[in-house]
């Protein structure tokens, strides 16, 4: 068991306290931001807020750029998607889970491009292409971005992005040290499964109330 846990965290080793610290806050609040996401609660944007400003922090010491500026993207977004799933389709309801429009499908391939290119130039200019790793960053980055709009618009199609991302990210994050960070994505895939499913359920069921 010993040897186990020394090579998982082993990482660990040299790294100051402080950014142990954070990035376990950083996974506390993601965490309650997938599972509120999960749960169609309002609540995911303030908790998502609070674990994407820490990992802007952790991930540009760790010249991960491509997800240090998606994180800073996330606080953007997160705001803008607080906006639109607080609008209202009547008196009482408010706007419903829905499937993304052909024209939806065209703006996320958009993305998607426009994404990998910045994020690829960003590498070059400042010199931080790093083997596989940078090309795995730049993928990611690519699909959370396109994952995190569609969630945004509160879009059923959104949890397939999630579900891609994560799972290339599991190794990433394991190989770059962020181990704890690493066991996070793969919670977030499990949850990403439930999610699909659960807004599936509940498609074009415009709610109530936000919280629950």
């Amino acid at each position: 068991m010993s040897l186990i846990f020394d090579w998982l965290f082993s990482e660990y080793q040299n790294t100051p306290i402080h950014f142990i610290v954070l990035e376990l806050i950083a996974i506390v609040f993601g965490f309650l931001s997938v599972l509120f996401s999960k749960k169609d609660n309002i609540l995911v944007f303030p908790t998502g807020i609070v674990s994407t400003l820490i990992f802007v922090y952790i991930l540009y010491q760790y010249s991960l750029l491509g997800d240090m500026m998606i994180n800073a993207y996330y606080f953007i977004m997160s705001v803008y998607g607080w906006y639109l799933w607080t609008r209202k389709v009547d008196a009482s309801h408010f706007v419903p889970i829905q499937k993304a429009t052909s024209r939806e499908h065209q703006y996320s391939i958009l993305i998607f491009v426009a994404t990998a290119i910045f994020v690829s130039l960003v590498y070059e200019v400042f010199d931080k292409w790093e083997a596989w790793v940078s090309y795995l960053d730049v993928l990611t980055t690519s699909i959370f971005f396109v994952g995190m709009w569609l969630m945004a618009k509160k879009r059923l199609e959104n949890w397939i992005y999630w579900i891609a991302g994560d799972i290339i990210s599991i190794p990433l994050y394991f190989y770059k040290g962020l181990t704890f960070t690493s066991f996070q994505y793969i919670l977030f895939t499990i949850i990403a499964v439930y999610g699909f499913l659960e807004w599936k359920r509940n498609l074009n069921k415009p709610k109530t109330n936000l919280l629950k």
